[in-house]
């Protein structure tokens, strides 16, 4: 009966040491920082990575700087306003867009009109992307189109992940015109046979697509063989 007794806690003791040792592999997963310092980190990867893919010039450093690392330098509950990017296109330095992170609540007319206000240099500023936590105001949206740029706003919880490093996600190259050119007269089509894709899209708001644009789509599995296809912006 003892060596009963003693074989079940010899048994117990071992699937508690078991635990532990889970519980220690789980716990390097387990994020115990704030989760707002955390969407902010991710949204931010994302928007560079976005611009970099725009052609905008990125230092890997930026790109590759982990979480704990920008925890360091903006803390757990990080100043929108310290998160501002200000960037150069590689190939055209005069081309320049501006990313501004609104913050939490709702976005105002008067946050645009401060925005607007803010701005320096307007003539060399190509774009702004403004990343929003809620709901833009229809009077913001008004104030929004009175700006002499293109200007982009998405919401903090579309760029919490790069959709366009999935797995199921087809790779999409965006064509230059000469590229568009030789394509439309290589298959003798117009640019309105091609098949389409809307402005509204993941993908041509990643990209910042505009009407007109071709895309080449790749897709390539182990299921399926690799095809390419080519959508037109509209």
């Amino acid at each position: 009966m003892a060596a009963e007794y003693g074989f079940e806690l010899a048994r117990v003791g071992g699937e508690g040491e078991e635990q532990e040792e889970v519980k220690g592999c789980l716990s390097k997963f387990i994020d115990d920082g704030s989760v707002e310092s955390h969407r902010y980190y991710l949204s931010r990867r994302t928007t560079l990575e976005m611009l970099r893919d725009r052609g905008y010039s990125i230092p890997s450093s930026e790109i590759d700087l982990s979480l704990s690392q920008f925890r360091h330098m903006h803390g757990h509950s990080p100043d929108p306003d310290r998160l501002r990017l200000s960037l150069t296109h590689a190939t055209n330095p005069s081309k320049r867009i501006l990313v501004i992170f609104c913050g939490p609540g709702s976005v105002k007319v008067t946050a645009i009109r401060n925005i607007a206000g803010q701005i320096v240099n307007r003539d060399t500023l190509g774009g702004l992307i403004l990343i929003v936590e809620n709901h833009v105001t229809s009077q913001a949206l008004k104030a929004v189109d009175l700006f002499p740029f293109k200007v982009e706003i998405f919401q903090i919880t579309d760029l919490l992940v790069n959709i366009t490093k999935h797995v199921l996600k087809p790779k999409h190259q965006v064509l230059t015109d000469r590229q568009k050119k030789n394509l439309l007269k290589k298959f003798n089509i117009e640019e309105k046979q091609l098949p389409r894709m809307l402005k509204s899209d993941a993908i041509a708001r990643y990209y910042g697509l505009e009407r007109g644009q071709v895309v080449k789509v790749t897709y390539s599995g182990e299921i399926t063989q690799m095809h390419v296809t080519y959508r037109c912006v509209w």
